[in-house]
């Protein structure tokens, strides 16, 4: 009786030691039981084990150290004091934040244009990416917080707040993107690319005589419409280049207004190719739903008739 109380206080014992040394702590009473018997570790039964691990010598003879145990009581320490919270990943980016900001929130603030442009998450790309519901109050104090800290001078900003406030920036940052510049082939031609919806269409502007063609049509074959016609040429007729560039396109998807909008738009940038200076009086021309109208030249209010 003696042998089994002893027995079973030695395989607690090994119960009690951590996950790493269990398998390690059975194979070691197997060893001492075969040992004993002269036979293998696997063909032993429970009863077998149990007498082979009653004496404490033969497990202190092998292991060279007693056999160590936790205490009843003992529980893991959180890494994080936000652990039993619903929000700890936010929680702990919210408490970094405002503790950067109370240490270096007074640091001179660089210029507006020496400062880079980042992309922040939007709300529902952070609680995507972070698994946690947040309420949009605390996400936009804490993205407010992390803008003022990214505008300290640059030379002056410690890389700890770069490291903060890492959690809410896109991974692909649009701002950094550059257009590809479009040049004018040894042909003279300028190839530009516009998009309205679905629609999408590819214009080749070279100088001439103001001819048109479209999908291997005239303009008045393409479209039908007076309207879509104006939009189509909107670029020439605002810069007055009517008869001076020839315009040969492809125009493919979506109905024929947003065919016209996206040539619109793709001989604007051959039109630029050509001449960069137009660039400016086509941006402050935009095309509107009216024909002739521009966003510097509104259409007039109606009267109000009491």
């Amino acid at each position: 009786m003696k042998s089994a109380r002893s027995g079973w206080a030695a395989l607690r014992g090994i119960c009690h030691r951590p996950k790493a040394q269990w398998h390690e702590g059975g194979r070691l009473v197997g060893r001492v039981a075969g040992n004993k018997m002269g036979r293998n570790e696997s063909t032993l039964s429970f009863e077998e084990l149990v007498a082979a691990a009653a004496s404490a010598e033969d497990v202190l003879a092998v292991t060279g150290a007693p056999v160590e145990r936790l205490a009843a009581h003992a529980r893991p320490f959180p890494a994080s004091p936000s652990y039993f919270t619903r929000q700890p990943r936010f929680n702990d980016s919210y408490v970094l934040l405002q503790d950067l900001f109370r240490k270096y929130g007074k640091l001179p603030a660089a210029p507006p244009g020496q400062v880079e442009r980042i992309a922040w998450k939007t709300l529902k790309d952070y609680q995507m990416a972070s698994g946690e519901s947040v309420k949009a109050s605390l996400y936009n104090t804490c993205i407010n917080i992390g803008k003022q800290l990214h505008r300290i001078h640059p030379q002056l900003r410690p890389p700890a707040i770069a490291d903060a406030i890492d959690d809410f920036t896109r991974d692909i940052n649009p701002h950094l993107n550059v257009a590809k510049p479009i040049i004018v082939d040894k042909f003279g031609r300028a190839l530009g690319v516009g998009r309205r919806k679905t629609s999408v269409a590819r214009a080749w502007v070279v100088e001439g005589t103001g001819e048109v063609q479209i999908n291997g049509k005239n303009l008045s074959e393409a479209f039908g419409r007076v309207h879509d016609r104006e939009s189509a040429t909107w670029a020439l007729r605002t810069t007055e280049r009517m008869n001076k560039y020839n315009v040969w396109a492809l125009v493919n998807g979506g109905g024929p207004t947003g065919q016209a909008e996206a040539l619109a738009m793709a001989v604007a940038k051959g039109l630029v190719a050509h001449e960069p200076a137009l660039k400016t009086a086509l941006r402050r021309g935009k095309p509107s739903a009216a024909p002739g109208l521009t966003a510097l030249a509104p259409a007039p209010r109606p009267a109000v008739r009491n």
